[in-house]
Parts: C-alpha cells; structure tokens; sequence
C-alpha cells in the first residue's frame, strides 16, 4: 500500500466552540501515530474528520490517490438489533458501503449511463481493496479464532457484554483492508490475547494508522509518532520518536516554557520597578530641586532640575526596554482530576462468600465456587473475555441468582460500583438528575462536583446516553467521590479515561482502606495497584477440574 492522507488547517467547531483549530497531519503507509489528549480534547472529532463523517468549518482532508481506502473503527461497538455478525463485520470494515456502491455502479454500466465504466471500474477497486471477496470465508475464520458464536449480534447491542464487543471491535480491526486505518480505543476491554492479537496486526499492517488510545503500554508499544492536541488553543503538536520520546520530550518542553516564562516575568517586573522608581525620583527630585526655601542660588535649583529631569528620560528608556520585551505566555496547568474515593470504613469482617455457588449466565458457567472475601481485602479477578469475571463479580454482589449453593453480603457493606457498561449512568435523564439520584446530593453541590469532573452546564443537562464514554466515566468516578464506601467494585475502571485520570484513579486507589474487587486489563494499572491475591475465572469453571 502506498497511499496517504493529509489533513492541511483543519478545523471543527461544535456550535460556537472551536474543538479543532488548524489542525495539520500527515499518515503515509507504515506509519503509526498516536493521538493524545484530555478527555473532551476532540480526538474522536480527528477521526470522525479524517474518515470524512464530519465536515469541517475550514481546511480538507485529501487522499493519494484519490481511490485510497479509510475506514474508523469506534469506540464503541453499535451493533444493531437482528444485526448478523457477518453483516455487523462488513458495515464496519466498509465492505458493506463498497458493495452498496458496486451494485449501484453495475445497475448505471447496465443502463449505459454516461461515465458508468469509470464509475463501476472505480467502485469495483474500491470493494476489492477492502477485501470484499473474500471477507466471509476472512469473518469466519476470525470470528472462530476469538470465539464469537455465529448468531452473536442477533442479540442486539445492548446484551453484548464487554468482552463480546471488544472482541467485535478486534474483528474489526483484523479484517480492515485499508490504506489508512482509525482506531479508537481498540484497547478497551481487551484481554491480554486480545491484546497481543491487536499489536501483532498494528505492526504487520501494510497502510498508515492513526490511533487514539490511553493504554499507556500499548502505546509504548506500537506508536511511532504522537499528535498531541491541546486543550486550551485547541491545536496540535506532532511529537517524534515514539512514546518515550514523546514523555521525554513534554516534559522537557515544560520545564523550558517554564523558564522562559521565568525569566520573561524577572524582567519584565524589574524593568517596571525601576521605571517606577526612576520616575519617582524624577517627580521628588525636582520638587525638591526647584524649592528656594532648599536653595536660594536659582543656578544650583537650576542644575538639580535638570539632573531630576534626567532620571525623568531614564524611566522612559526603561518604559521602551519594557515596550520592546517580548512578551511570553505563562505556561498554562491543564486540567486535573483530583480524586479520593471517600471511604466509609471498613464495613463487616466478611464483605462477600460463596459456599458450593454454582454461577451461570449466558454461556458462562461457574462453579462450584467457595470464596470468601473479607473487609479491607483487595482481590483482582482475572481471565480472558468471555471467561466470566463480570458474571463472578454480579454473583458476589448478591445481584445474579445462582443455580445452587448460597451468597453473602455482609451487613455492613456499602458498595461503590464502576461497572464495565457504566449501565448506572444509562437512560433518558438528563445527568444532573440520574447523578443526583445516585448521590443525594442537592443540585448546587451535585452540579459543583460534576464541574469538578469537567462535566459542565451543558453537559448535566444532557440525556445522560449522549454522552462521550469519557463523559460517562467521569460521572462514575464523581460518585466515588460522593458516596462513602466500605467496597468499591472496579470492572475495566480505564476504559475511556485520559492519562492523567488513570494516574489519578491509581493515587486514589492507594489510601483507600475499604475492600477493592478489580477487573482490569490495563498492564500498568494492574502493576501499580497492589493485591492482596488473584483469581482466574478459568479456575472455578467446571472444565477446570
């Protein structure tokens, strides 16, 4: 693949609010780019630009040649109700789109309509590059080697768990047959052969990538360059040498505009206390210097007039130094969460038990499963997708009838919950009244917390289902810090959250004294927050005996 994509001054505004100002990227063949940012910062909108599903206000965005292939895999998987995963798969690799247009360039070759061989020849190249030969036999052999049952997304959306749609989403990825390849999020929810499935394609993959993702590992992995877009002047800064370099390089770039500002401000501040100086000392010299009650001989007052007069000219030399200095901008502190996860001590000696449970949902079987969890203890449930983790987690909750054996739920606990889906903040309602009928707080104080989570006006007034992930899950940590716990239940806690949120949510983490039930998939997460012990799901299935 040699094709290329250019975006030249892109920029994109949601109503008066400029999310993308002159925005300038350049994806050959090979290349792997990392997009970065704060949450909100409009990465999503990049990709959305780039693949051409929005316009933008200014700029363009070209393909060489024009023939050339993009195709965006969201974050989010939107399977459709009754949506088979063979149809599923070829609407989202652009298969489906390219087939649409093949028929319709065969029926104009049919009626002889003028430029139809070039229009059915150019469609035709299109579908083929795209793989729509062979993508059922390519989906079959995929869909097998993750493990998705053939009738998967005939359930709709809304029942895939997690695990079933990161693995959709990887599918995706797998089967794409692009020049340029967007991802977004790939990583979410992905387990660890997901995983390495996913940086094995990213570096075999033949066209140009671009990717926004906040897996700090995958980066360190697959990136090659990064955008980073800012949030204040909503441009960008293109960074190369990898993700180390790019740290390496922020934070020297930092601590230079830093001392820059330092030193600017030094100056400037000197130059204004001298001039000030100067000029006062002008001001009471010659007072002083033209009074005969201080001096009679009027040559002398004369003489000292004049010297006040000069200290008068060197002030304003010192106002021109100050006129001539160039100006530098103070270094800007981006937005930062400030996290605690508020604890309401350590609740009941045991938080949760299963004795002789058998657990089922769905495919999932587990059991029997004798576990006992108790106050303050930390425990990281692992497996891969599909395996059970979140089905394990709803049964300790007390919330999943099980098929034999019995549950407890200590009487003291209360239970702080990040779920995978985030279905707590799900529905109709606007956010300020599901959060608030989460936390009880009166609307001052929930609309003052969820600004702290940058979740502004606009945004709490909105269905809570139009918001981004990000938004979603910044409204899930703004609970934590509302309501006390003795528990929280963390399931991929990551997903969608910026960089400096996941350092955060890991601070937060460190002193909290309740007892902490982990799902993760994210490699460095799950390195720096310390366990007291592991499970692997896969254990307690009966296949394990």
């Amino acid at each position: 693949m040699s094709a290329s994509l250019r975006a030249h001054q892109l920029t994109v505004s949601q109503g008066a609010v400029v999310v993308l100002d002159r925005i300038d990227l350049g994806v050959a063949a090979g290349d792997r780019v990392g997009v970065v940012g704060p949450n909100g910062v409009g990465k999503t909108t990049l990709l959305r630009a780039l693949s051409g599903e929005i316009t933008p206000e200014h700029g363009r965005v070209t393909l060489h040649p024009t023939t050339a292939t993009i195709v965006r895999v969201p974050q989010e998987s939107a399977a459709k109700p009754g949506e088979t995963l063979a149809d599923y798969l070829a609407r989202c690799t652009g298969v489906a789109a390219a087939d649409r247009r093949l028929t319709a360039a065969t029926e104009a070759l049919g009626a002889q309509r003028p430029g139809s061989d070039t229009e059915y020849a150019d469609a035709l190249e299109a579908w083929l590059a795209l793989g729509g030969a062979d993508l059922p036999e390519r989906a079959a052999a995929v869909s097998e080697q993750l493990g998705l049952a053939a009738g998967l997304v005939d359930r709709g959306a809304g029942q895939l768990s997690g695990g079933q749609s990161a693995r959709l989403r990887l599918a995706t990825a797998l089967l794409v047959r692009a020049d340029v390849l967007l991802l977004d999020e790939p990583t979410n929810d992905l387990d660890d052969s997901g995983l390495q499935a996913l940086e094995s394609m990213v570096a075999g993959f033949g066209g140009g990538i671009v990717l926004v993702s906040h897996d700090r590992e995958f980066c360190a992995r697959t990136v090659e360059r990064v955008l980073e877009i800012d949030e204040f002047t909503h441009q960008a800064r293109e960074y190369a040498g990898g993700w180390q370099a790019y740290l390496d390089e922020r934070a020297a770039a930092r601590a230079r505009a830093e001392e820059e500002y330092e030193t600017y401000a030094s100056t400037r501040d000197d130059l204004v206390a001298r001039a000030r100086r100067q000029r006062e000392w002008a001001r009471t010299g010659a007072k002083t210097a033209a009074n005969p009650r201080r001096e009679p001989d009027k040559h002398i007052r004369f003489r000292e007039v004049q010297r006040a007069q000069r200290t008068g000219a060197k002030a304003a030399m010192s106002e021109r130094a100050l006129d001539r200095l160039e100006v530098v901008e103070e270094p800007r502190d981006p937005w930062e969460l400030r996290l605690t996860i508020t604890s309401a001590g350590r609740g009941s000696e045991v938080a949760f038990a299963l004795r002789e449970a058998v657990i089922e949902r769905g495919d999932v079987r587990l059991g029997p499963v004798d576990l006992v969890i108790g106050a303050g203890e930390r425990l990281r449930i692992t497996g891969p997708n599909g395996s059970g983790k979140s089905t394990l987690v709803e049964a300790l909750l007390g919330r999943l009838p099980l098929v034999s054996g019995t549950s407890y739920v200590g009487p003291g606990v209360v239970i702080g919950e990040m779920d995978q889906t985030r279905l707590s903040l799900r529905g109709p309602d606007p956010l300020l009244d599901v959060f608030r009928g989460l936390t009880a707080l009166s609307p001052v104080d929930a609309r003052t917390l969820l600004a702290k989570f940058r979740l502004g006006a606009e945004a709490v007034l909105r269905p809570v289902d139009s918001l981004s992930p990000g938004e979603r899950t910044r409204a899930g940590l703004a609970v934590f810090q509302a309501r006390g716990s003795t528990c929280v239940v963390l399931d991929e806690p990551t997903n969608h959250l910026d960089l400096p949120a996941i350092e955060q949510l890991e601070s937060a983490l460190e002193p909290y004294d309740g007892t902490v039930l982990l799902i993760t998939h994210d490699r460095q997460l799950a390195e720096h927050v310390p366990v007291d012990r592991e499970l692997d799901v896969r254990t307690l299935s009966p296949h394990s005996a």
